[in-house]
């Protein structure tokens, strides 16, 4: 899975000259929260929502709403956005792009190809990522079998199994956690009896 398979791809963005009024309602008018920078073809910053409502005159200040407008209709983008941004190649692996968002505690990457902005990844977008992996739109029960510990030919074995029952595997992912490794699988609702009883004839725990 690579960054390209997941990003959005549509990626809306302004220059550094842009009013930061006009930054607002595009952000509004499609829903987003954040808009690239460019300039010269080039990425040079970043502007979010957040930072947005950070250059907001306090609510402590005397300023009226009118006022806040006129404020925001001549400070431009370029003097509120993010210059260092960080960034994401489209052929890097999805764990990447996660793990620099988490490093980094940031919710949005553009993504690169060379110099060029190709898309955008958001937490949106691993969200959806996640559900598409596990295949969370498909009914099916989830089956978790706990493995003391690894083991050559162990998905094998339980997918021989599985076959040699008539039994379908929907999807199938191993996660390790405080030291437990789970193989979870996903089967069709009415063959979870079935599943189970096979397994732990075989001498697995089910859960």
């Amino acid at each position: 899975m690579t960054v390209a398979d997941y990003m959005t791809d549509k990626v809306i963005t302004v220059n550094p000259d842009t009013l930061v009024s006009v930054a607002v309602s595009m952000m509004k008018d499609n829903q987003i929260h954040r808009l690239p920078v460019i300039e010269t073809g080039k990425l040079v910053g970043l502007v979010t929502a957040g930072i947005v409502e950070a250059a907001s005159p306090s609510a402590a200040t005397s300023l009226s709403i009118y006022e806040v407008n006129y404020i925001f209709n001549k400070m431009t983008v370029g003097e509120i956005m993010e210059k260092e941004v960080q960034t994401i190649s489209y052929d890097a692996i999805l764990e990447d792009g996660i793990y620099k968002m988490r490093q980094h505690d940031i919710g949005v990457l553009p993504v690169m190809d060379g110099e060029q902005v190709v898309g955008i990844l958001t937490t949106n977008d691993i969200l959806d990522a996640f559900l598409d992996i596990t295949d969370y739109q498909q009914k099916a029960t989830v089956v978790q079998i706990v493995i003391e510990q690894d083991s050559t030919g162990i998905i094998f074995k339980i997918g021989q199994l599985m076959a040699d029952n008539d039994l379908n595997i929907q999807t199938l992912m191993v996660t390790r956690h405080m030291g437990e490794i789970v193989i979870e699988m996903h089967v069709d609702p009415s063959d979870q009896i079935s599943v189970r009883a096979v397994l732990e004839s075989a001498g697995f725990t089910v859960r």
